[in-house]
């Protein structure tokens, strides 16, 4: 099966699909405040004949959707972020040399027209990921929140600037490999109130970016579709063109 993408031709049957998901574990980083995943056996194949088991988790822990209502309120929840608005051109903005000089960077217009001018203007097909290297952090939550002194946890975000400059190009989804989209010295949450504002969502806790190329891959978001959530864990896919060869 082929389907048009760009200007050549995405053979899904040979397309490499890649996890962009964390699995859900009660050790996985968590933002402060949150509570931990907790999982009940209810039953087993050995006394039961079937198994079931009982899971709490807040809607935002491990690789999930922050919905347009988690700072905006009478905005879309997110079981009514629209299908269409789930699937989309991967572009992934590489910022890890800037990351790995400084963790407080914020991702600027200037990273987003780097891209653009690589591969093309941003649009409201694309769904844009930010591959900051801070995934490989994750097996060590001390080191993905990575706190100073004083209790404030540094590591990358997206600046305003860049989130304006996004939504006004009709781009929906902002991805990040981080705990948040702002930055993690942030207590305003400024990044959030610009995007999700303006009726975009997020998808944070991203795993595995270094597997995918700057451009030709396609996304796919899938949020437990909660009623009336904020937000909710989410499995995200990426497929690869069989050709395309992994980012280095």
């Amino acid at each position: 099966m082929q389907e048009a993408h760009g200007a050549g031709v995405f053979d899904i049957a040979t397309a490499r699909v890649v996890d962009l998901t964390h699995p859900i574990t009660p050790e996985m980083p968590l933002f402060p405040g949150d509570e931990p995943y907790a999982s009940e056996t209810l039953s087993t194949v050995e006394e039961d004949a079937y198994c079931s088991n009982r899971f709490s988790m807040d809607e935002h822990s491990g690789t999930h959707v922050d919905a347009p209502a988690h700072f905006a309120a009478g905005a879309a929840t997110v079981e009514q972020i629209a299908p269409e608005q789930l699937v989309g051109a991967a572009a992934v903005v590489d910022v890890t040399a800037k990351v790995a000089a400084s963790p407080d960077h914020r991702v600027t217009v200037d990273d987003l027209q780097g891209w653009e001018a690589r591969h093309g203007a941003l649009g409201a097909r694309h769904i844009v990921l930010i591959r900051t290297g801070w995934g490989a952090r994750w097996p060590d939550p001390a080191k993905y929140r990575n706190e100073d002194a004083h209790g404030i946890m540094h590591f990358p975000g997206v600046s305003v600037e860049a989130s304006r400059y996004l939504r006004e190009r009709g781009v929906r989804c902002i991805g990040i490999d981080t705990l948040s989209t702002d930055p993690g010295s942030s207590d305003t949450f400024e990044q959030h109130r610009a995007f999700l504002g303006a009726g975009g969502y997020h998808v944070e806790n991203l795993a595995n970016l270094e597997q995918l190329p700057e451009a030709g891959a396609i996304v796919v978001v899938a949020p437990l579709p909660l009623a009336r959530g904020s937000g909710a864990p989410a499995r995200v896919l990426a497929l690869v063109p069989g050709s395309g060869a992994p980012a280095t």
